[in-house]
């Protein structure tokens, strides 16, 4: 089995950034919350990373990011296309947003050569998660009848901002500590007896523990996800194309549902304790800033990564 790769979804930087030249580092020597990622990735074990990105931005992205990081991993790019679609498909007039999660993964199927973790390009995960799920991923290939995968788990209290709502994915598990759903909820709030979310747009509210598990879109997956995932990406199409052809989104966790259902994988979620920092709105950033400046303090990560 080929050691596991590090999987990137970077393809929306440049639209929630407005252009990667803008991106604003959080380290004192520039460093962006995609380079603590990869860093920790690396010390757990990771060797190959492959970048999701759109083609229109891949100037901007080698150069602000790519080409620092290939002096340390072996860097791969695969490129989210609106019209990479099954033969007879094509992208409906108007529309311009990207296909979802579950179409990123899928445009990178032929730079995955072995079992893979995926994340967010702009989310701080921590040292624990990485390693936690590069272990899992080495020592747990497909078993007979079985797709074997794993979800990164973290307390709902250790992702929510002050500064605002955020969607999260919901899990529940089982006595077996593996997945039985995930339900995203696009709008939850922190409140002070833990957050809330609303379905409605604020007429009714439900509670939710801060410790609720919740997913990060941090994900382990042997090859067998790609195959399933352009085996159900037909279907997807048929129905998104009749009832929201502009916006509908293929996501990652609807096919991970879809395959429990089915009791053709089981996903094992793997708890972390580490707290999730990322730039969801601008006031967000100094925390994250005097966050990585404590956690250098203490010693996780050299001042200057990448000048060990």
């Amino acid at each position: 089995m080929n050691k596991p790769v590090l999987v990137v979804m970077a393809a929306g930087m440049g639209s929630r950034y407005g252009g990667l030249k803008q991106i604003d580092p959080v380290g004192g020597h520039g460093q962006l919350i995609i380079d603590y990622s990869i860093f920790d990735a690396r010390r757990a074990g990771f060797e190959t990373v492959v970048f999701i990105i759109k083609h229109e931005i891949e100037a901007d992205f080698k150069a602000a990011i790519g080409d620092r990081l290939s002096k340390v991993m072996d860097v791969r790019y695969a490129f989210q296309q609106l019209d990479d679609l099954p033969a007879g498909y094509a992208v409906p007039e108007g529309r311009v947003k990207p296909w979802g999660t579950s179409h990123a993964i899928l445009s990178a199927r032929d730079v995955i050569d072995g079992p893979f973790a995926v994340i967010n390009a702009d989310d701080y995960y921590g040292p624990e998660a990485f390693q936690k799920i590069y272990d899992y991923l080495l020592a747990n290939p497909d078993r007979d009848g079985k797709y074997e995968y794993a979800m990164v788990g973290y307390l709902l209290e250790n992702t929510v901002t002050e500064n605002g709502h955020v969607a999260r994915g919901i899990c529940v598990t089982n006595a077996e500590g593996y997945l039985d759903s995930v339900t995203e909820r696009t709008h939850i709030e922190k409140t002070a007896a833990g957050a809330r979310f609303t379905e409605d747009d604020g007429a009714t509210w439900t509670d939710l523990p801060g410790d609720t598990i919740v997913s990060m879109n941090m994900w382990g997956f042997t090859r067998s996800f790609l195959a399933e995932t352009g085996a159900r990406f037909a279907a997807f199409l048929d129905n998104a194309l009749k009832t929201n052809p502009l916006k509908g989104e293929y996501f990652l966790p609807s096919v991970v549902s879809q395959l429990i259902a089915e009791d053709k994988a089981q996903v094992k979620v793997l708890h972390s304790r580490d707290k999730w920092y990322g730039v969801t709105y601008k006031e967000d950033k100094p925390v994250v800033v005097a966050a990585i400046a404590e956690k250098t303090a203490q010693g996780l990560y050299p001042d200057n990564l990448w000048e060990v």
